[in-house]
């Protein structure tokens, strides 16, 4: 019997344009909305989205049969048109061009999960640019 089976579970980093301050609570919450049916439509499964002003962590399950950068473009183009054409904020919102994914076991989903769960009290002590760089180097194996 032939047959295929993928658990590709991605933590997604987006940050805001200039790392500017755009993800405020009043926004927060529909943007946030927003971004889980976006990829959900898309047929991934979502595991948790969470974030602060400038920057969002997701983790979700890849749909096989998209390729993770459609799913990104996807989520930073349509969110950016959502935010601008909803009245949502007095300025222009962007999203960064680069982005993090990394991949995750499903033996550290968990652990991930409550990090992207966490992330307010986290940033009380980091910064967005020190976190992707931890992130980077944990994924690289260098100290």
């Amino acid at each position: 019997m032939s047959r295929s089976y993928t658990n590709i579970i991605v933590h997604l980093l987006l940050g805001t344009k200039h790392k500017r301050n755009y993800i405020q609570p009043q926004i927060e919450k529909q943007l946030y909305e927003f971004i889980t049916e976006q990829l959900i439509q898309q047929g991934c499964r979502v595991i948790i989205l969470n974030g602060v002003a400038d920057h969002v962590h997701c983790l979700f399950v890849l749909n096989p049969q998209k390729a993770l950068c459609d799913v990104v473009k996807q989520i930073k183009g349509s969110s950016s048109y959502f935010v601008n054409h909803s009245n949502l904020m007095n300025t222009h919102f962007r999203w960064q061009r680069e982005y993090g994914a990394f991949s995750v076991s499903k033996s550290a989903s968990k652990i991930v999960h409550n990090y992207i769960k966490n992330q307010k009290t986290h940033h009380t002590k980091k910064s967005y640019e020190d976190e992707f760089d931890f992130f980077t180097h944990l994924h690289h194996g260098t100290p």
